[in-house]
Protein backbone atom coordinates (compact mmCIF):
# COMPACT_ATOMS: atom_id res chain seq x y z
CA UNK A 1 0.00 0.00 0.00
CA UNK A 2 1.33 3.03 -0.92
CA UNK A 3 0.60 6.48 1.06
CA UNK A 4 -0.75 9.83 0.23
CA UNK A 5 2.75 11.40 -0.01
CA UNK A 6 3.70 8.68 -2.25
CA UNK A 7 0.82 8.60 -4.55
CA UNK A 8 0.99 12.22 -4.84
CA UNK A 9 4.54 12.15 -5.87
CA UNK A 10 4.24 9.33 -8.20
CA UNK A 11 1.92 12.13 -10.26
CA UNK A 12 4.73 14.02 -10.87
CA UNK A 13 7.85 14.27 -13.57
CA UNK A 14 10.07 12.46 -10.68
CA UNK A 15 13.18 13.13 -12.96
CA UNK A 16 12.90 16.83 -12.11
CA UNK A 17 12.19 15.82 -8.33
CA UNK A 18 15.34 13.63 -8.37
CA UNK A 19 17.59 16.40 -9.91
CA UNK A 20 16.90 18.70 -7.73
CA UNK A 21 17.69 16.06 -4.74
CA UNK A 22 20.58 15.05 -6.42
CA UNK A 23 21.99 19.42 -7.03
CA UNK A 24 21.36 19.59 -3.44
CA UNK A 25 23.00 16.40 -2.02
CA UNK A 26 26.57 17.20 -4.18
CA UNK A 27 26.45 20.28 -2.92
CA UNK A 28 27.04 18.66 0.71
CA UNK A 29 29.61 16.54 -1.17
CA UNK A 30 31.27 19.52 -2.67
CA UNK A 31 31.25 21.35 0.92
CA UNK A 32 32.50 18.68 2.67
CA UNK A 33 35.51 17.92 0.32
CA UNK A 34 36.05 21.89 0.81
CA UNK A 35 36.53 21.66 4.56
CA UNK A 36 39.65 20.26 5.45
CA UNK A 37 41.31 20.60 8.86
CA UNK A 38 44.44 19.32 10.65
CA UNK A 39 47.33 20.28 12.49
CA UNK A 40 51.22 21.51 11.32
CA UNK A 41 53.54 20.39 12.87
CA UNK A 42 53.67 22.72 15.75
CA UNK A 43 50.17 21.98 16.61
CA UNK A 44 48.75 24.69 15.08
CA UNK A 45 45.19 24.35 13.85
CA UNK A 46 45.38 24.49 9.58
CA UNK A 47 41.97 25.12 7.68
CA UNK A 48 42.33 25.03 4.31
CA UNK A 49 39.45 24.39 1.08
CA UNK A 50 41.27 20.96 -0.12
CA UNK A 51 39.25 20.09 -2.83
CA UNK A 52 40.08 23.38 -4.76
CA UNK A 53 44.35 22.24 -4.44
CA UNK A 54 43.40 19.42 -6.58
CA UNK A 55 44.57 19.58 -9.86
CA UNK A 56 41.72 18.34 -11.23
CA UNK A 57 39.54 20.45 -9.69
CA UNK A 58 38.55 22.85 -11.79
CA UNK A 59 37.58 20.51 -14.66
CA UNK A 60 35.62 18.34 -12.36
CA UNK A 61 33.26 21.55 -11.76
CA UNK A 62 31.98 21.49 -15.17
CA UNK A 63 30.30 18.67 -14.59
CA UNK A 64 29.97 19.13 -10.63
CA UNK A 65 28.67 22.02 -10.33
CA UNK A 66 24.73 21.36 -11.26
CA UNK A 67 23.47 24.56 -9.67
CA UNK A 68 22.14 25.84 -12.78
CA UNK A 69 19.84 22.77 -13.05
CA UNK A 70 18.50 24.12 -9.99
CA UNK A 71 17.34 26.87 -11.42
CA UNK A 72 16.22 25.72 -14.68
CA UNK A 73 14.14 22.96 -12.90
CA UNK A 74 13.10 25.71 -10.60
CA UNK A 75 11.78 27.62 -13.42
CA UNK A 76 9.96 24.34 -14.55
CA UNK A 77 8.17 24.26 -11.24
CA UNK A 78 7.22 27.81 -11.16
CA UNK A 79 5.35 27.46 -14.29
CA UNK A 80 3.59 24.56 -13.73
CA UNK A 81 2.53 26.42 -10.30
CA UNK A 82 1.67 29.50 -12.46
CA UNK A 83 -0.69 27.33 -14.87
CA UNK A 84 -2.27 25.54 -11.65
CA UNK A 85 -2.95 29.01 -10.30
CA UNK A 86 -4.79 29.73 -13.41
CA UNK A 87 -6.94 27.19 -13.32
CA UNK A 88 -8.00 27.94 -9.99
CA UNK A 89 -8.84 31.48 -11.02
CA UNK A 90 -12.47 32.07 -11.54
CA UNK A 91 -13.35 33.15 -15.51
CA UNK A 92 -12.63 36.68 -16.19
CA UNK A 93 -10.71 37.54 -12.67
CA UNK A 94 -6.42 38.38 -13.15
CA UNK A 95 -4.49 35.95 -11.63
CA UNK A 96 -2.56 36.20 -7.91
CA UNK A 97 0.43 36.83 -8.56
CA UNK A 98 1.19 38.26 -5.34
CA UNK A 99 -0.36 35.21 -3.83
CA UNK A 100 2.17 33.25 -6.04
CA UNK A 101 5.17 34.99 -5.18
CA UNK A 102 4.16 34.90 -1.29
CA UNK A 103 4.06 31.08 -1.63
CA UNK A 104 7.70 31.01 -3.28
CA UNK A 105 9.24 33.77 -0.85
CA UNK A 106 7.63 31.40 2.22
CA UNK A 107 9.69 28.17 0.88
CA UNK A 108 12.91 30.10 1.29
CA UNK A 109 12.16 32.19 4.16
CA UNK A 110 10.39 29.97 6.44
CA UNK A 111 13.19 27.36 6.65
CA UNK A 112 15.98 29.80 6.84
CA UNK A 113 14.28 31.40 10.13
CA UNK A 114 15.94 28.84 12.29
CA UNK A 115 19.13 29.24 10.46
CA UNK A 116 19.45 33.12 10.82
CA UNK A 117 18.44 32.85 14.56
CA UNK A 118 20.95 29.91 15.50
CA UNK A 119 23.74 32.20 13.18
CA UNK A 120 23.37 35.03 15.08
CA UNK A 121 23.25 33.53 18.58
CA UNK A 122 26.17 31.51 17.90
CA UNK A 123 28.61 34.49 16.02
CA UNK A 124 27.31 36.89 19.15
CA UNK A 125 28.72 34.21 21.77
CA UNK A 126 31.94 33.36 19.87
CA UNK A 127 32.42 36.98 20.30
CA UNK A 128 31.13 37.24 23.91
CA UNK A 129 33.30 34.33 24.55
CA UNK A 130 36.39 36.09 23.37
CA UNK A 131 36.93 33.10 20.59
CA UNK A 132 39.93 34.37 18.04
CA UNK A 133 38.46 36.65 16.07
CA UNK A 134 40.50 34.81 12.56
CA UNK A 135 39.18 31.57 13.27
CA UNK A 136 35.79 33.07 13.93
CA UNK A 137 35.81 34.85 10.67
CA UNK A 138 36.72 31.99 8.77
CA UNK A 139 34.33 30.09 10.21
CA UNK A 140 31.31 32.25 9.57
CA UNK A 141 32.46 32.85 5.93
CA UNK A 142 32.50 29.16 4.99
CA UNK A 143 29.39 28.75 6.60
CA UNK A 144 27.86 31.55 4.60
CA UNK A 145 29.06 30.97 0.95
CA UNK A 146 25.95 28.79 0.42
CA UNK A 147 23.49 31.53 1.38
CA UNK A 148 24.27 33.63 -1.85
CA UNK A 149 21.16 30.77 -3.30
CA UNK A 150 18.66 32.34 -1.09
CA UNK A 151 18.89 35.63 -2.81
CA UNK A 152 19.10 34.69 -6.18
CA UNK A 153 16.20 32.03 -5.83
CA UNK A 154 13.97 34.40 -4.18
CA UNK A 155 14.84 37.52 -6.92
CA UNK A 156 14.29 35.14 -9.68
CA UNK A 157 11.02 32.84 -8.49
CA UNK A 158 9.24 36.56 -7.71
CA UNK A 159 10.14 37.56 -10.93
CA UNK A 160 8.59 34.74 -12.41
CA UNK A 161 5.31 35.75 -13.01
CA UNK A 162 6.61 38.17 -15.07
CA UNK A 163 9.27 36.52 -16.88
CA UNK A 164 6.33 33.78 -18.02
CA UNK A 165 4.00 36.38 -19.51
CA UNK A 166 7.29 37.78 -21.72
CA UNK A 167 8.09 34.45 -21.87
CA UNK A 168 4.80 33.54 -23.54
CA UNK A 169 4.80 36.69 -25.78
CA UNK A 170 8.29 36.38 -27.41
CA UNK A 171 9.93 33.51 -25.83
CA UNK A 172 13.21 33.72 -27.91
CA UNK A 173 13.56 37.04 -28.02
CA UNK A 174 12.88 37.27 -24.31
CA UNK A 175 15.80 34.80 -23.34
CA UNK A 176 18.13 36.82 -25.68
CA UNK A 177 18.00 39.74 -24.54
CA UNK A 178 18.88 38.43 -20.77
CA UNK A 179 21.77 36.48 -22.52
CA UNK A 180 23.32 40.12 -23.96
CA UNK A 181 22.05 42.28 -20.65
CA UNK A 182 24.55 39.24 -18.59
CA UNK A 183 27.05 39.47 -21.70
CA UNK A 184 27.17 43.52 -20.87
CA UNK A 185 27.23 43.01 -17.52
CA UNK A 186 30.17 40.57 -17.71
CA UNK A 187 32.17 42.71 -20.45
CA UNK A 188 32.12 45.66 -18.31
CA UNK A 189 33.10 44.17 -14.62
CA UNK A 190 36.06 42.38 -16.88
CA UNK A 191 37.16 45.67 -18.39
CA UNK A 192 37.10 47.96 -15.44
CA UNK A 193 38.70 45.02 -13.10
CA UNK A 194 35.97 45.75 -10.44
CA UNK A 195 34.03 42.76 -9.08
CA UNK A 196 30.49 44.57 -8.02
CA UNK A 197 30.09 45.77 -11.24
CA UNK A 198 28.95 41.89 -11.96
CA UNK A 199 26.68 42.18 -9.42
CA UNK A 200 23.00 42.44 -11.86
CA UNK A 201 24.34 39.43 -12.87
CA UNK A 202 22.73 37.47 -10.00
CA UNK A 203 19.13 38.67 -11.66
CA UNK A 204 19.80 38.55 -15.20
CA UNK A 205 22.20 35.44 -15.52
CA UNK A 206 19.44 33.55 -12.84
CA UNK A 207 16.38 34.92 -14.29
CA UNK A 208 17.84 33.31 -18.18
CA UNK A 209 18.48 30.08 -16.61
CA UNK A 210 15.25 29.90 -14.97
CA UNK A 211 13.66 30.95 -18.71
CA UNK A 212 15.19 27.61 -20.08
CA UNK A 213 12.90 25.66 -16.87
CA UNK A 214 10.42 27.26 -19.10
CA UNK A 215 11.06 25.95 -22.22
CA UNK A 216 11.94 22.75 -20.77
CA UNK A 217 8.20 22.93 -19.60
CA UNK A 218 6.51 24.00 -22.88
CA UNK A 219 8.54 20.77 -23.74
CA UNK A 220 11.14 22.71 -26.34
CA UNK A 221 13.32 20.04 -25.06
CA UNK A 222 11.52 17.39 -25.08
CA UNK A 223 10.54 17.52 -28.84
CA UNK A 224 14.60 17.68 -29.75
CA UNK A 225 15.79 14.07 -30.96
CA UNK A 226 18.36 12.19 -29.10
CA UNK A 227 21.24 13.37 -31.62
CA UNK A 228 20.17 17.26 -31.44
CA UNK A 229 20.46 17.10 -27.74
CA UNK A 230 23.88 15.52 -27.86
CA UNK A 231 24.90 18.55 -30.27
CA UNK A 232 23.18 21.13 -27.66
CA UNK A 233 25.44 19.13 -24.93
CA UNK A 234 28.61 19.18 -27.15
CA UNK A 235 28.03 23.05 -28.61
CA UNK A 236 27.82 24.25 -25.17
CA UNK A 237 30.94 22.60 -23.70
CA UNK A 238 32.68 23.81 -26.83
CA UNK A 239 31.75 27.36 -26.51
CA UNK A 240 32.57 26.96 -23.23
CA UNK A 241 36.45 25.70 -23.52
CA UNK A 242 36.74 28.74 -26.11
CA UNK A 243 35.30 31.69 -24.56
CA UNK A 244 36.32 31.12 -21.14
CA UNK A 245 40.21 31.89 -22.04
CA UNK A 246 39.25 34.34 -24.68
CA UNK A 247 37.09 36.30 -22.37
CA UNK A 248 38.84 35.71 -19.28
CA UNK A 249 36.68 33.76 -17.43
CA UNK A 250 37.58 31.14 -14.79
CA UNK A 251 37.98 27.68 -15.55
CA UNK A 252 36.22 26.93 -12.21
CA UNK A 253 32.74 26.77 -12.84
CA UNK A 254 32.33 27.00 -8.82
CA UNK A 255 34.06 30.77 -9.48
CA UNK A 256 32.10 31.86 -12.26
CA UNK A 257 28.85 31.76 -9.92
CA UNK A 258 30.38 34.83 -7.61
CA UNK A 259 28.49 36.66 -9.18
CA UNK A 260 27.47 34.65 -11.95
CA UNK A 261 28.76 35.10 -15.14
CA UNK A 262 28.05 33.71 -18.54
CA UNK A 263 29.35 30.74 -18.63
CA UNK A 264 26.47 29.60 -15.95
CA UNK A 265 23.88 30.15 -18.72
CA UNK A 266 25.43 27.98 -21.20
CA UNK A 267 26.11 25.32 -18.35
CA UNK A 268 22.11 25.15 -17.37
CA UNK A 269 21.67 24.81 -21.48
CA UNK A 270 23.81 22.14 -21.86
CA UNK A 271 22.23 20.72 -18.24
CA UNK A 272 18.99 21.05 -19.59
CA UNK A 273 19.38 19.19 -22.69
CA UNK A 274 21.27 16.71 -20.28
CA UNK A 275 18.49 16.09 -18.20
CA UNK A 276 15.89 15.90 -21.16
CA UNK A 277 18.58 13.22 -22.83
CA UNK A 278 18.42 11.16 -19.66
CA UNK A 279 15.27 11.22 -19.12
CA UNK A 280 14.07 7.71 -20.01
CA UNK A 281 16.91 5.85 -17.77
CA UNK A 282 16.30 8.02 -14.72
CA UNK A 283 11.96 7.65 -15.37
CA UNK A 284 12.86 3.83 -15.01
CA UNK A 285 15.20 4.35 -11.66
CA UNK A 286 12.14 6.84 -10.47
CA UNK A 287 9.56 4.17 -11.30
CA UNK A 288 11.03 1.65 -8.26
CA UNK A 289 9.98 2.28 -4.79
CA UNK A 290 12.89 2.67 -3.05
CA UNK A 291 13.99 5.33 -5.41
CA UNK A 292 10.85 7.22 -5.10
CA UNK A 293 11.58 6.83 -1.35
CA UNK A 294 14.48 8.30 -1.04
CA UNK A 295 13.20 11.39 -3.24
CA UNK A 296 10.42 11.97 -1.31
CA UNK A 297 12.17 11.76 2.05
CA UNK A 298 15.11 14.31 1.27
CA UNK A 299 12.70 16.30 -0.98
CA UNK A 300 10.59 16.86 1.95
CA UNK A 301 13.64 18.44 3.25
CA UNK A 302 15.44 19.81 1.27
CA UNK A 303 15.69 23.46 2.22
CA UNK A 304 17.07 21.77 5.73
CA UNK A 305 19.38 19.76 4.31
CA UNK A 306 20.83 22.79 2.01
CA UNK A 307 20.97 25.50 4.85
CA UNK A 308 22.03 23.70 8.00
CA UNK A 309 24.43 20.98 6.12
CA UNK A 310 27.46 23.37 6.74
CA UNK A 311 26.76 24.43 10.41
CA UNK A 312 26.51 20.99 10.95
CA UNK A 313 30.05 20.07 9.02
CA UNK A 314 31.71 22.67 10.99
CA UNK A 315 30.74 21.78 14.68
CA UNK A 316 31.74 18.05 13.48
CA UNK A 317 34.68 19.13 12.71
CA UNK A 318 34.62 21.03 16.05
CA UNK A 319 34.13 17.94 18.03
CA UNK A 320 36.68 16.17 16.29
CA UNK A 321 39.57 18.82 17.13
CA UNK A 322 37.72 18.48 21.19
CA UNK A 323 38.95 14.55 21.05
CA UNK A 324 42.34 13.06 21.87
CA UNK A 325 42.54 11.78 18.44
CA UNK A 326 45.20 12.69 15.42
CA UNK A 327 43.10 14.60 13.05
CA UNK A 328 44.26 12.33 9.42
CA UNK A 329 45.96 15.28 7.22
CA UNK A 330 43.83 17.15 4.54
CA UNK A 331 44.20 15.80 1.12
CA UNK A 332 45.70 12.83 2.74
CA UNK A 333 44.54 8.95 1.71
CA UNK A 334 43.31 8.38 5.11
CA UNK A 335 41.51 11.97 4.83
CA UNK A 336 39.63 10.86 1.98
CA UNK A 337 38.41 7.85 2.94
CA UNK A 338 36.80 9.33 6.07
CA UNK A 339 34.62 11.74 3.53
CA UNK A 340 32.74 8.62 3.10
CA UNK A 341 31.47 7.89 6.96
CA UNK A 342 31.95 11.69 7.72
CA UNK A 343 29.18 12.24 4.52
CA UNK A 344 26.86 10.01 6.27
CA UNK A 345 27.21 11.34 9.86
CA UNK A 346 26.15 14.82 8.66
CA UNK A 347 23.38 13.47 6.80
CA UNK A 348 22.27 11.77 9.88
CA UNK A 349 22.70 14.71 12.05
CA UNK A 350 20.26 17.02 9.84
CA UNK A 351 18.11 14.21 9.85
CA UNK A 352 17.93 14.38 13.54
CA UNK A 353 17.22 18.37 13.21
CA UNK A 354 15.01 18.15 10.31
CA UNK A 355 12.59 16.20 12.84
CA UNK A 356 12.10 19.78 14.64
CA UNK A 357 12.88 22.09 11.50
CA UNK A 358 10.62 20.22 8.39
CA UNK A 359 7.43 22.01 9.49
CA UNK A 360 9.51 25.38 8.36
CA UNK A 361 9.25 23.56 5.00
CA UNK A 362 6.04 23.81 4.21
CA UNK A 363 3.92 26.87 3.42
CA UNK A 364 0.81 27.89 5.29
CA UNK A 365 -2.43 27.86 3.30
CA UNK A 366 -3.46 31.39 4.33
CA UNK A 367 -0.93 32.55 2.62
CA UNK A 368 -3.45 33.20 -0.54
CA UNK A 369 -5.67 34.94 1.24
CA UNK A 370 -7.35 37.09 -1.03
CA UNK A 371 -7.43 39.81 1.36
CA UNK A 372 -3.67 40.16 1.74
CA UNK A 373 -2.93 43.95 0.53
CA UNK A 374 -1.29 42.88 -2.84
CA UNK A 375 2.00 43.10 -4.53
CA UNK A 376 3.50 46.01 -3.38
CA UNK A 377 3.60 44.08 0.10
CA UNK A 378 4.56 41.56 -1.26
CA UNK A 379 7.55 43.05 -3.27
CA UNK A 380 8.66 44.65 0.10
CA UNK A 381 8.88 41.51 1.57
CA UNK A 382 11.07 39.58 -1.16
CA UNK A 383 13.47 42.49 -0.95
CA UNK A 384 13.28 41.99 2.99
CA UNK A 385 14.70 38.59 3.05
CA UNK A 386 17.19 38.76 0.17
CA UNK A 387 18.92 41.94 1.44
CA UNK A 388 20.43 39.61 4.06
CA UNK A 389 21.76 37.01 2.09
CA UNK A 390 22.81 39.37 -0.74
CA UNK A 391 24.85 41.23 1.51
CA UNK A 392 26.23 37.97 2.73
CA UNK A 393 27.37 36.97 -0.40
CA UNK A 394 29.01 40.27 -1.42
CA UNK A 395 30.84 40.82 2.07
CA UNK A 396 31.01 37.28 3.96
CA UNK A 397 28.60 36.73 6.93
CA UNK A 398 29.39 38.02 10.52
CA UNK A 399 27.31 39.02 13.46
CA UNK A 400 25.97 42.06 11.75
CA UNK A 401 24.68 40.54 8.27
CA UNK A 402 23.27 37.40 11.03
CA UNK A 403 21.71 39.67 13.01
CA UNK A 404 20.29 41.65 10.03
CA UNK A 405 19.31 38.47 8.07
CA UNK A 406 17.06 37.77 11.39
CA UNK A 407 15.42 41.02 11.29
CA UNK A 408 14.68 41.05 7.23
CA UNK A 409 13.25 37.27 7.14
CA UNK A 410 11.30 37.82 10.45
CA UNK A 411 9.81 41.06 9.01
CA UNK A 412 9.20 39.30 5.50
CA UNK A 413 7.29 36.23 7.26
CA UNK A 414 5.44 38.95 9.25
CA UNK A 415 4.37 40.63 5.75
CA UNK A 416 3.09 37.88 3.89
CA UNK A 417 1.16 35.95 6.98
CA UNK A 418 -2.58 35.71 5.91
CA UNK A 419 -3.90 37.54 9.44
CA UNK A 420 -1.44 40.68 8.94
CA UNK A 421 -3.37 40.89 5.92
CA UNK A 422 -6.09 41.54 7.65
CA UNK A 423 -4.77 44.10 9.68
CA UNK A 424 -2.78 45.95 6.78
CA UNK A 425 -5.79 45.76 4.07
CA UNK A 426 -7.89 48.53 3.83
Amino acid sequence: MTTDAEQKLASRDLTLDLARVAAVLLVVVIHLLFVGVGRAADGALVIERTVEAQPWFAGATWVGDIMPLFFVVGGFAALAGWQSLERRTPAGAPVDASAFVRTRLARLARPSLPLFIFLAVALLAAWALGVDAALVDTVAIGIGSPLWFLAAYVLAQALAPVMIGLHRRAPVATLAVLAVAAAAVDAVRQLSGIELLGLPNVVLIWVAVQQLGFWMHDGWFRSRSAWTLGLIIALGFGALVTVVPLAGYSWSMLSNQYPPTMPMLVLGLAQAAALTLLHRPLSALMRTRVARGIVWFAGSRLMTIYLWHLPVIMLLVGVQLLLPMPLPDPGSGTWWLTRIPIFLIVLGVVWLLSLALVRYERSPSHLVDPVHPGMLVTVAAVLLFAAGPFLIMVLGLDTLLAALSLVGTTAAIWLIRGRRARLLAP
